[in-house]
């Protein structure tokens, strides 16, 4: 198309979730059009954050902070920890300001098809948190995949020793959703969690 600069970035541009090769080149096309005001700030933006964020040694959450800006803040609910697979899990509970309490990030779950074992998730550091005492619930917010569902049922197990509540995130029918479009694992998930009204 224009060079191996341009197919470079377009390649790199594409590697990005949600960014096919089409989106890729009309990214790359509009970064090329204004490089002064769109490009050079966005690889600095890159650089800099390539330098400065790194994971929290305690919860995993990535920034530029250690601990994060989360750990470190005294107002949140230290006796309420909540554990989610991924830093984008912990990123969408905070942008709703659901969760006043702190977060753990797992960086996955138990997954015995993908080879994926206890020893490759971020566990010891929770576990340490729980031997520091103060902590009263646990919140397992998982995804509702088998996976997830095995991973929330082995850390509940190994949990039960410190004699903390150990809950998980409600799973059902979405606000708006119909019923006849939701698969049978959700509709079942709804029906046991269901609640006075």
């Amino acid at each position: 198309m224009g060079g191996p600069e341009i197919d470079k970035l377009i390649g790199l541009l594409a590697k990005l979730p949600g960014m096919g090769p089409r989106s890729a080149r009309r990214a790359a096309l509009k970064l090329l059009q204004q490089p002064e005001s769109r490009m050079l700030p966005l690889a600095a933006a890159l650089a800099d954050a390539a330098r400065a964020v790194r994971p929290c040694h305690l919860c995993g959450n990535l920034d530029s902070r250690d601990p994060c800006s989360i750990c470190s803040d005294m107002e949140r609910d230290r006796s309420v920890i909540c554990v989610v697979e991924s830093v984008g899990d912990l990123w969408a509970l905070e942008r709703g300001s659901l969760h006043h309490g702190l977060y753990h990030v797992l960086g996955g779950t138990l997954s015995a098809l993908g080879g994926v074992g206890p020893e490759d998730l971020n566990v010891a550091p929770l576990m340490s948190r729980m031997a520091g005492g103060g902590v009263s619930e646990v919140i397992l917010a998982l995804p509702a995949t088998v996976d997830g569902a095995s991973t929330a049922h082995w850390l509940t197990d190994r949990l039960r020793p410190f004699g903390v509540n150990v809950t998980k995130v409600a799973q059902g029918v979405p606000i708006g959703g119909a019923l006849d479009v939701l698969d049978d694992g959700t509709l079942a998930a709804a029906l046991r969690a269901r609640r006075p009204s």
